[in-house]
């Protein structure tokens, strides 16, 4: 055992509550195993988990091929820093670039500082190239980017708890409908140097883009020399059908982020762009010490190809077709939207939250992303049974 003793459930809540900043409010359980579509608690219970580590376990928790590599590669080397060359990073640089159509990435930890670095290179090309003023970004209402101060401001919920109290946000920042083309027309100007959209808004209520809204986009980006910048947090690696979200579309951005998906459950983030475009972050620009972690980058290859292996995209944009088709016919639905293994449920009145802990209480884990929606985000392994099993419980809540 790691740990110095065994310690009870209470024992460990009570310890968390002592010395822990809670992140969000917790279920009431310790979750102690996961395997396939199931997390564990500490009696041994089971959860089908339709909320995959909020849309990280692609492949499932405790894959085999992702857990042989993490233990290899923790034997050989588990650290040596940016300074030195590493087979795991340089190889999942080389998987990543020629499976979604990019030529570099840049290594990061988290989402939102895979955003954060796709915002430093759109700010600094504008700059570079057109002027000290041309730094401005539009983005969508409604849109969530991450957590950091330029995220912060780049999210477009300017009347959320999530942006109140840090005061003055970061300048630059300006925010347009989504899927109105027009009104992001509207919202750029002479300094706007790009548009940061997500694909399907996933904090946001899980709102699909359109096809003609992307394309749209592509088009105003290429007239106005500005450039197209995906959030692909959520939707990459799988998660919508296709590898991104962008292939799905038919629309390629110039600068795209990713992360959740990719790793495996091990933290690890990229932006991707094009050698012109990644020449802006010149030696210096930018950094990071842990970034492309040995490690992590061992699970991002072993979870990409099995993802590519078993055609886990294909799978999600088939079995996610079903389970929506049957989450319609249930009582109080309103809407259900998404795509692949990302699915949103919108009720007649607001009881996501209420619907998240009832199916807690029947050992189904999901997420409350707005007071009348629900999200639930799978892996990417979902079969047509455990979407069936799911339906089964929130009919048994909503009737």
């Amino acid at each position: 055992m790691i740990w110095d003793k065994e310690y009870s459930k209470e024992e460990l809540k009570k310890i968390a509550d002592t010395y822990m900043n809670e992140t969000f409010p917790r279920y009431d359980f310790i979750a102690t195993r996961g395997d396939g579509m199931y997390l564990y608690d500490e009696n041994g219970e089971a959860y089908l988990d339709f909320l995959g580590g909020i849309a990280v376990n692609a492949t499932g928790h405790c894959s085999e091929a992702v857990v042989s590599a993490i233990r290899e590669q923790a034997g050989e080397l588990i650290h040596a820093s940016n300074y030195c060359y590493t087979i795991p990073q340089i190889l999942l640089a080389k998987l990543i670039c020629e499976t979604i159509g990019m030529d570099k990435v840049q290594f990061q930890n988290s989402g939102a500082e895979a955003n954060e670095v796709m915002l430093k290179l759109a700010r600094k090309y504008g700059v570079d190239n057109f002027g000290p003023s041309r730094y401005k970004v539009v983005t969508a209402y409604n849109s969530f980017h991450g957590r950091t101060l330029a995220t912060l401001a780049a999210t477009g919920q300017p009347d959320s708890p999530i942006q109140k109290g840090f005061g003055a946000l970061m300048p630059g920042f300006s925010y347009a409908e989504f899927n109105n083309l027009k009104s992001f027309e509207d919202a750029c100007d002479e300094d706007t140097i790009a548009i940061m959209v997500e694909p399907i808004q996933g904090e946001g209520g899980v709102y699909p883009a359109t096809k003609e809204f992307l394309q749209g986009l592509r088009k105003l980006c290429d007239e106005k020399k500005m450039l197209l910048l995906f959030d692909e947090v959520q939707t990459g690696w799988g998660r919508t059908g296709s590898i991104m979200a962008y292939q799905k579309y038919g629309v390629k951005p110039d600068v795209v982020s990713m992360a959740k998906a990719i790793g495996g459950g091990m933290p690890i983030a990229a932006m991707a762009t094009s050698k012109e475009l990644m020449a802006t972050l010149s030696a210096g620009a930018h950094g990071t010490t842990f970034g492309g972690n040995p490690v992590c980058c061992a699970a991002a290859y072993a979870q990409i190809k099995e993802m590519i292996e078993k055609k886990l995209p294909e799978n999600a944009d088939e079995v996610g077709e079903y389970f929506r088709s049957e989450l319609k016919k249930l009582p109080h639905v309103t809407d259900v939207r998404g795509a692949g293994m990302i699915t949103g449920v919108e009720f007649d009145s607001d009881i996501s939250v209420k619907v998240k802990h009832d199916a807690f209480d029947r050992h189904m884990l999901m997420t409350a992303v707005r007071p009348n929606v629900i999200r639930m985000v799978p892996p990417l392994i979902a079969s047509r049974e455990d979407c069936d099993k799911a339906v089964a419980i929130l009919k048994d809540i909503l009737s």
